[in-house]
């Protein structure tokens, strides 16, 4: 779907403001009740695998239709196992503490008056990122866990898959007695919804997260309107200590670089302590294809 502008106008002012009275819902959602929406959310997944992994050949025929390199392909591509790692991480993320308030820091003023630092949902979040589909189900998984509704915009080469990823989970939060509207994926691949999203939605997103590369973080940072949550470069070392077990070093390093290389994850620096480089460092650079 490419909608046009006009049809933008309408669709995106919407998606704000039912974000908006789901959040409301959202914060007031019991630990109990959120454990079991996203314990249907992975279970909606899982049913609907077939569903996905049909809409993201899709897309990846189409990346590869486009010219699209090898490294990139891989980000996209789905299969049966990275459908369990979605599902696993929804687990993983049901499992963890419920945030919301948990009192962070507590002090008495001279005048007897306490006063307490306690965990909030922010509301609405924004969240803008690129080809990997799985990044769908992680950002709507955390945003639920802390009692915050989601406005996703994933990369316009994964549309098909993050739609039925997203459908998979409205499924699921629906089922819990969550409004499906706590999670929402903006239904076009315009650019223009960026901008609008940047903008704010008539003040209906709190917070915007972009996830991507140097340039979709420098767009978000340069143009929004709200707050921005940003990275920018990570720096993937491995440091192989002098005191290190070269198998262990071995092991970790090949992890590090080799257990998908394309990701922004995978190792991109080896660095050896000088004191161990003599007898170290060819074992491990050999190894590596």
């Amino acid at each position: 779907m490419n909608a046009p502008l006009s049809t933008l106008d309408t669709i995106m002012p919407e998606i704000g403001r039912s974000a908006r009275a789901s959040a409301r819902a959202l914060a007031l959602a019991s630990p109990v009740q959120k454990h079991r929406a996203l314990a249907a959310m992975a279970e909606a997944i899982r049913s609907g695998r077939a569903r996905i992994l049909a809409a993201n050949a899709q897309d990846v025929e189409e990346a590869k239709a486009a010219g699209a390199t090898p490294a990139f392909v891989d980000r996209l591509a789905l299969d049966e196992k990275r459908v369990k790692g979605i599902i696993d991480s929804l687990d993983l993320v049901r499992e963890l503490p419920d945030p919301v308030g948990k009192v962070m820091e507590s002090w008495t003023r001279p005048n007897g008056m306490t006063i307490e630092r306690v965990r909030v949902p922010l509301g609405v979040i924004g969240i803008i990122y690129e080809s990997r589909p799985n990044v769908t189900a992680d950002a709507a998984a955390l945003c639920l866990k802390a009692g915050n509704a989601a406005i996703l915009r994933g990369g316009s080469d994964s549309h098909r898959s993050n739609e039925a990823i997203q459908a998979s989970l409205a499924m699921g939060i629906e089922e819990a007695g969550l409004p499906r509207s706590a999670i929402q994926l903006v239904p076009t691949r315009n650019r223009d919804a960026v901008g609008m999203m940047l903008a704010g939605l008539d003040g209906n997103i709190d917070v915007i997260v972009p996830r991507g590369g140097k340039g979709l973080v420098a767009r978000v940072q340069k143009e929004a309107r709200v707050p921005v949550f940003a990275h920018l470069e990570g720096i993937c070392h491995v440091y192989v200590d002098r005191h290190a077990r070269l198998d262990m070093a071995k092991a970790i390093v090949l992890n590090a670089k080799m257990r998908r290389t394309g990701v922004c994850g995978a190792a991109e620096t080896l660095l050896v302590d000088y004191a161990s480089a003599a007898t170290v460092l060819g074992p491990l650079v050999t190894m590596l294809p």
